[in-house]
């Protein structure tokens, strides 16, 4: 595999619903890696809550931008008091006007409205290497207002340091800044995904840890289909020869996806039936590729169960095919 430029483009990039994703499941590792000051302070065994209606109601009548990247945590600090924490992740290029009035302005709202001590954290996930938002402030006529918060600049992190850490958010980095240099280049795209992937075994990580990055390798390190075919029979063959058979159970990532897709189809179209039909079809195409990979040509009665399937089905056999020998284990009647 050559890493030459390619005049194919990888698909667009989304970004918000994996960052999300990977930062509700893993809190604490997120503040250890970004914010280790705030991580050391704060007392874990008292755990930590997601303030979504809180945020809401902060939030709601803001003009202030594109919120849909901050989150509000509670969490209790060592000495028993307990505050807040603060975090937009600002994932897209373009410098944002107002970024630290809104910073700002949410903060105090947050204080104004519980009274409780917010820490803010911005990440800042975009390439413009000089665009480094850290206070807002105004002095007029003998009156000051300054409000200064933390911000982490992802392109600061430099890729040696990054492949030596042994947290979660290390690879969250390296994949982030990898979509982000490779956008227009999918052979070099290519490369960095399956070296993300094989570092994942390498690591220390759980399988449940494994799983979880990998989806977030996956989806921000998105390729062409031919690639990505490509890429995940090396995957397969990759944790056979290990016998680590976490990310082949990829097929039921794939029909996650897949039922997200569906349900993105439904929703566009506002069609119920339209819905259940996309999440159908996605995860019947990727539980077939699956079962092709492992087990070679696939013959007409597999291909046509599995068609017209439903998804409960799909799911099993998607279980089922992680341990199985053979097609007939997959699909095999169990009382």
């Amino acid at each position: 595999m050559t890493t030459q430029e390619s005049s194919e483009k990888c698909p667009n990039d989304e970004f918000d619903v994996p960052w999300k994703d990977i930062l509700e499941a893993y809190f604490p590792e997120f503040l250890e890696f970004f914010l280790p000051v705030a991580y050391n302070g704060i007392d874990w065994t008292r755990g930590f809550e997601f303030l979504d209606k809180e945020l809401s109601r902060i939030t709601r009548e803001s003009q202030i931008g594109d919120r849909r990247m901050d989150k509000l945590v509670k969490v209790w600090r060592c000495d028993g008091v307990e505050l807040w924490v603060l975090i937009h992740i600002e994932i897209q290029g373009d410098r944002k006007p107002n970024f630290e009035l809104g910073m700002y302005v949410y903060q105090y709202r947050a204080f104004d409205l519980y009274q409780v001590p917010v820490v803010g954290l911005a990440i800042l996930a975009d390439e413009e290497v000089g665009w480094r938002p850290t206070e807002f402030r105004y002095d007029l006529w003998g009156t000051k207002q300054s409000y200064q918060f933390t911000a982490v600049k992802l392109l600061d992190y430099p890729e040696a340091g990054l492949e030596k850490s042994s947290n979660p958010f290390a690879i969250v980095t390296l994949a982030h800044l990898h979509a982000k240099r490779t956008k227009h280049r999918t052979q070099d795209r290519y490369q960095a995904k399956w070296k993300l992937t094989r570092k994942l075994y390498q690591s220390g990580f759980t399988r449940q840890q494994v799983i979880d990055l990998f989806r977030f390798i996956d989806w921000v390190l998105h390729l062409p289909e031919e690639l990505d075919d490509q890429l995940r029979m090396e995957i397969v063959a990759f944790e056979e020869n290990q016998k680590m058979p976490y990310v082949s159970s990829i097929e039921r990532i794939g029909i996650r996806i897949g039922k997200q897709i569906g349900e993105q189809i439904g929703e566009q179209r506002g069609e119920q039936r339209g819905e259940q039909k996309g999440e159908q079809k996605g995860g019947a195409k990727m539980l077939t590729r699956q079962l092709q990979r492992r087990f070679g040509t696939v013959p007409d009665w597999v291909s046509e169960k599995v068609a017209k399937a439903e998804l409960s089905s799909l799911e099993e056999w998607g279980l089922r095919f992680v341990d199985a020998q053979s097609l007939e284990d997959v699909f095999s009647s169990r009382g």
